[in-house]
């Protein structure tokens, strides 16, 4: 039988691990949108910019991944049904607008806008060990980082024709 202490620092582990568990899983979902939005426009200057979204989200799951296996715990393996819903979502929109980049840029906006309010509400909710807080404090800057240089494509929108 475990004592109160032992089951609150359990209980305690566990709500660390879901939570980085569910920012994992977001972060897949990102770097499969950031992919699909890829092959959802023909600019090329946009698909490098996407494909480097891509690539920093799948750095930000890498150190997520990493925290957790430093838990002792087995990290998730794949995204969400809802970010299957989101691409698919992504799919629709651009086939019925004329302008397929400025529906991605969209839609890649609407994507980190939920991560950020995901970051902020772990952020603000639990009390992290000092190096995981770090690493989510810094990809939290870093995605509202990449809606703020989203939001200034999507003005100059120009740029991408």
């Amino acid at each position: 039988m475990k004592t109160t202490i032992e089951e609150a620092k359990e209980n305690i582990h566990n709500d660390l691990v879901d939570n980085l568990q569910s920012l994992l899983e977001k972060n897949y979902d990102a770097e499969k949108g950031f992919k699909k939005a890829l092959e959802d426009t023909d600019n090329p200057n946009l698909k490098e910019y996407l494909k480097f979204q891509a690539v920093k989200r799948n750095r930000f799951a890498t150190e997520l991944d990493k925290h957790i296996h430093d838990l002792n715990e087995k990290p998730i393996e794949k995204g969400s049904s809802a970010g299957d819903l989101h691409r698919a979502w992504i799919d629709i929109k651009t086939a019925f607008t004329n302008n397929d980049s400025e529906a991605v840029l969209e839609e890649c906006i609407r994507g980190d806008k939920n991560s950020i309010k995901e970051y902020e509400e772990k952020l603000n909710k639990y009390n992290y060990p000092t190096e995981i807080k770090s690493t989510l404090l810094t990809q939290l800057s870093e995605i509202k980082e990449t809606v703020h240089n989203i939001k200034k494509l999507e003005d100059l929108n120009t740029n991408w024709q």
